[in-house]
Parts: structure tokens; C-alpha cells; sequence
């Protein structure tokens, strides 16, 4: 009898599970497809080993209903499915490494971090990093820029070096706070391409992103250059250059501000030529 009762709740379990499934199905198929969302993407294209390719703009259509959020989302899919003949840097696609920085819609950006704008009657205009030598399409040259900032010199120097490498040099917590939204720069060039005065002296200005970078070695507690790295920025274009237009911190990506950090070298440049002149 027992028997007979766990048989019948089995079936009656079973055919459940089989009307379950069919509601789903159902359900499923009766669901209607999105409306498609059309945006057009214009990109910037040129390409060097093409003879007489001249630069110009490329309208690509996605359907924002299959595509990610970001720009670079849109990028991604119009390489992977559309011309794989577009060329753009990319990495990490967290705002980390910096290589996706590119011109979005007129203002210096990093592509895995712009939102797609779903307002379908806009145009999306894609440019490389402004005032720059384009490689190719979306590529620009940061030859100059890596330059520039190897110059500076981007590392520790003390002028003791017998304890290198045996302990650590220990900072205080005051000392370490000072480095706080200086040392998250990831070197993107979105600062220094939007800025007006390393259009017109790249060759001799540093630009924004690279004095961020000499200012924080300069406050660095452990550090014994800082004179030094002053005495290398004592000329007309270096520095003074930046005339706070404040692009730069307009347009930075991780929300820092280069600005200022040029107007604290300026302070201290001011009291360095002061105590150089009273020691003569």
C-alpha cells in the first residue's frame, strides 16, 4: 500500500515538474524582442601603410541591446564583429592602466570608463588624444611623453645607499598621507593633451601629468633629491609654462588634480631660489 502511494506522488511530482517546465517554455516564447537601440558610433581612422589614406571619420550602427555600457564595450564589438581592421589600445578595462585614453565626445577620457550616452539621436564622436602624432586610428604617440617622464626621474633617490636593499624606509603616517592623490596617476596623457600649453611646447613643457609626478617625489619623506629635482625644473618652459588654465584637472579620469600640484612646486621653487640666493 505504501508502496502504491510513493508511486502516485512520484508521478504526480513528475508531471509538476513537466507542466513547470512547459509554463516556462511559454513564457519564455511569448516573451516579445527588444525594440532594437541603433547608435552610431563616428571613429576617427587613418592608416599609414595605406598610400593616400588620408584621415576621416567611420560610421559604425550597434545595437545597444547587445552591447556593454562602456565605449570601449562598443569598440570591442566593432572590432570583434565589424572591421577588425580598427586599431585602439586597451588592457585592463577598469580605469587602471590608463592605455584606452582617447577624445569621447570632445573631452579627454578613458573609453572603459565613459558610459555609452543611450540618447539614440546623438552621435558618438571618437577621436585619439588631441595635439598628439597619431600610429594609427585611435593610437596616439606617447613617445614624447614616456620621455618626459623618464626624465623627472619617477623613483626613490637617497644619497646614502648602505642601508639599500638591507631595511626599509619608514615613513610616517603624516608623510605618507601627503602622497595621497598624487600617486594614483596612471600616466593615461588625458591631462596633458587637453591642456593648451603642452600643445604649443610639448617639446619643452612637461605638462601636467609629468610635474604631478616630479611633485610627488619631491614631498616624499624618504627622498634626498628634492633640491636637485627643483634646480632641473629652473628654466622658461619646464613649469612656468602652466598658466592654470585647469584642463587638466577637468578632464583627469581618477579625479586628481594636477593644478594644483604645479602651483605647490611653483611655492616651493619660489622658496628654493630664495635660500640659493641667500647662500651666495
Amino acid at each position: 500500500m505504501s508502496a502504491c502511494i510513493s508511486l502516485t506522488r512520484s508521478a504526480v511530482a513528475f508531471r509538476n515538474s513537466r507542466t513547470l517546465v512547459l509554463v516556462r517554455y511559454a513564457q519564455t516564447a511569448a516573451a516579445p524582442a527588444p525594440e532594437p537601440k541603433i547608435k552610431r558610433f563616428q571613429i576617427y581612422r587613418w592608416d599609414p601603410d595605406t598610400p593616400g589614406d588620408k584621415p576621416r571619420m567611420q560610421t559604425y550602427e550597434i545595437d545597444l541591446n547587445t552591447c556593454g555600457p562602456m565605449v570601449l564595450d562598443a569598440l570591442i564589438k566593432i572590432k570583434n564583429e565589424m572591421d577588425p581592421t580598427l586599431t585602439f589600445r586597451r588592457s585592463c578595462r577598469e580605469g587602471i592602466c590608463g592605455s584606452c585614453a582617447m577624445n569621447i565626445n570632445g573631452g579627454n577620457t578613458l573609453a572603459c570608463l565613459n558610459k555609452i550616452d543611450t540618447n539614440t539621436s546623438k552621435v558618438t564622436k571618437i577621436y585619439p588624444l588631441p595635439h598628439m602624432y597619431v600610429v594609427k586610428d585611435l593610437v596616439p604617440d606617447m613617445s614624447n611623453f614616456y620621455a618626459q617622464y623618464k626624465s623627472i626621474e619617477p623613483y626613490l633617490k637617497k644619497k646614502d645607499e648602505s642601508k639599500r636593499g638591507k631595511e626599509q624606509y619608514l615613513q610616517s603616517i603624516e608623510d605618507r598621507q601627503k602622497l595621497d592623490g598624487l600617486y594614483e596617476c596612471i600616466l593615461c596623457a588625458c591631462c596633458s593633451t587637453s591642456c593648451p600649453s603642452y600643445w604649443w611646447n610639448g617639446d619643452k613643457y612637461l605638462g601636467p601629468a609629468v610635474l604631478m609626478q616630479a611633485y610627488r617625489w619631491m614631498i616624499d619623506s624618504r627622498d634626498d633629491f628634492t633640491e636637485e629635482r627643483l634646480s632641473k625644473l629652473q628654466d622658461p618652459f619646464s613649469l612656468y609654462r602652466c598658466h592654470t588654465i585647469m584642463n587638466c584637472t577637468k578632464s583627469c579620469p581618477k579625479g586628481l588634480n594636477p593644478g594644483k600640484a604645479i602651483a605647490e612646486i611653483k611655492k616651493m621653487m619660489a622658496t628654493y631660489k630664495e635660500k640659493k640666493s641667500s647662500a651666495i
